[in-house]
């Protein structure tokens, strides 16, 4: 750090992205990128609209905003799209939380979340997950504060129904409840469906995961007309221009590809079985992901010898260095043949042990 560094950041620890390395350079399992081509519409659409780049944006997203509202089934002044799905969480740090409101979230779940808090100044409550890495419901009735849920969590993968998500934002009225719902179309049920019944709940997703498009940086959030005014107040106010041109037309024309998305949602889910059940044959417990991710550990060696195994042989998975979840790694759902490798290698492994 230099010495001009505000020294309201000497504590700050950043968000740790997953490793980034050369295309081929190694089968990468490590960041949740799904394995799939993209569709020719969207990479025409991309194409054509980089053509106009010397313009600026659209501020208000508005093609974009129209064709998630259709896509959802909502109405467009119900819509907010942002820079990834973090952006629209950050805003609502900023939105919704002060020194007066905190936030509260899981101890284990997305590490943004308490980046985000210590960023601004937040005051800040982790509420632990119980033996089994469920999310405690009753933990966050009442809880007068601004409630994060990831949903399914990440990185164990579980997911909490919509009842008692729902329970949880009927027993918080007077406080915001946000659901990030990053890996809900592997499985889980999307809170969409709720926004029309409570004024206090934005739902977060992302068009990094299911819809394929983690490069293009494109998030939204549905939620109350005035609480997506709430955020386009504060996001006007610091990044106006916040998509481009090319991800907004490469999202809607995603959108349109419904068929081939849900072809591609069901090889994954079919794919997390298949690996699944094979590292539970080697002996690894597993917990029951409704992600594109599975989160494993072997009583036989430690997550992050395996972590460090796997990469000196071209595979990469991610380790934490969590203390309670240090042994556990989470591997992405890659291709069968992905599959196959990452399994032949880590019962090599384990047979040296």
């Amino acid at each position: 750090m230099s010495r001009y560094l505000s020294s309201k950041y000497d504590k700050l620890k950043p968000y740790v992205p997953g490793e980034q390395p050369k295309i081929g350079e190694y089968i990468k399992l490590n960041t949740n990128e799904p394995p799939f081509d993209i569709p020719l519409s969207v990479l025409d659409a991309v194409k054509k609209e980089a053509g106009n780049m010397m313009l600026y944006s659209d501020p208000g997203s508005f093609d974009i905003r129209n064709a998630i509202a259709e896509y959802y089934g909502t109405n467009a002044e119900n819509v907010i799209v942002t820079n990834g799905s973090d952006e629209a969480l950050y805003l609502a740090f900023l939105a919704y939380c002060d020194k007066n409101t905190p936030a509260v979230f899981p101890d284990i779940t997305y590490g943004f979340y308490k980046v985000f808090a210590e960023f601004t100044g937040i005051p800040y409550t982790e509420k632990p997950l119980d033996d089994k890495f469920n999310i405690v419901v009753q933990e966050y009735f009442g809880a007068h504060a601004t409630v994060f849920i990831a949903n399914p969590n990440a990185p164990t993968g579980i997911a909490l129904g919509l009842d008692k998500l729902e329970k949880i934002i009927s027993e918080n009225r007077d406080s915001i409840v946000v659901i990030d719902e990053a890996y809900v179309d592997f499985g889980a049920e999307s809170a969409v469906k709720l926004v029309d019944r409570y004024d206090n709940l934005l739902v977060v997703q992302t068009f990094s995961k299911s819809k394929m498009m983690a490069g293009a940086r494109l998030g939204l959030g549905i939620a109350s007309a005035e609480i997506i005014e709430d955020l386009n107040r504060i996001r006007n106010s610091i990044n106006p221009y916040n998509v481009n041109r090319m991800t907004s037309a490469a999202g809607v024309a995603m959108l349109k590809e419904k068929q081939y998305l849900e072809d591609c949602r069901n090889i994954i889910i079919n794919n997390r079985k298949y690996l699944t059940s094979s590292l539970r044959i080697l002996g690894f417990e597993v917990t029951d992901s409704m992600a594109n991710f599975v989160f494993a550990k072997h009583d036989k060696i430690s997550g992050y010898d395996l972590y460090m195994e796997l990469k000196n042989r071209g595979i990469l998975i991610r380790n934490f260095g969590i203390p309670r979840i240090k042994d556990y790694n989470r591997i992405t759902v890659g291709t069968e043949k992905q599959i196959d490798i990452l399994i032949d290698n880590i019962r090599e492994i384990l047979e040296n042990k």
